[in-house]
């Protein structure tokens, strides 16, 4: 199975120096690229990938801000609550959550969460109020 990479750097240069770098493993494909914040919230969500490379400091949406969007599927929404935000269907959502739940050795959305505050992934304080869509 490949790792799925999504770039997100503002740099076409830095950009184009990761997929090159990353191109010559046979278990890596990059999957997208996203030249700002919200487009890789947006790229993150449609092409599912592995591990993002986010850049910190990019126009409209930083990198934190942007991360922060993307782990917003930690915010306790059900499968029907995530596709209708996604725009894709519950079954297609039950499908990502599995193959993500598999690729982390994990069984179930709770070990998941567990798992994400012991990483570091998130901090309590910002999940205490989940931002609106």
């Amino acid at each position: 199975m490949k790792i799925r990479v999504l770039i997100a750097d503002d740099q076409s240069m830095v950009r184009a120096g990761f997929r090159m770098l990353l191109s010559g493993e046979q278990d890596i494909e990059v999957v997208a690229e996203a030249r700002d914040g919200l487009e890789a919230v947006a790229k993150a969500a449609r092409f599912d990938p592995t591990v993002i490379l986010m850049d910190i400091r990019m126009p409209e949406l930083d990198g934190l801000e942007a991360t922060r969007r993307i782990i917003a599927v930690v915010g306790g929404l059900s499968n029907a609550e995530i596709g209708q935000q996604l725009y894709i269907s519950e079954t297609t959502v039950k499908t990502h959550v599995t193959h993500i739940l598999a690729k982390l050795g994990l069984r179930d959305r709770v070990q998941a969460v567990v798992l994400a505050y012991q990483s570091g992934l998130f901090d309590r304080r910002a999940t205490a109020h989940p931002p609106s869509p």
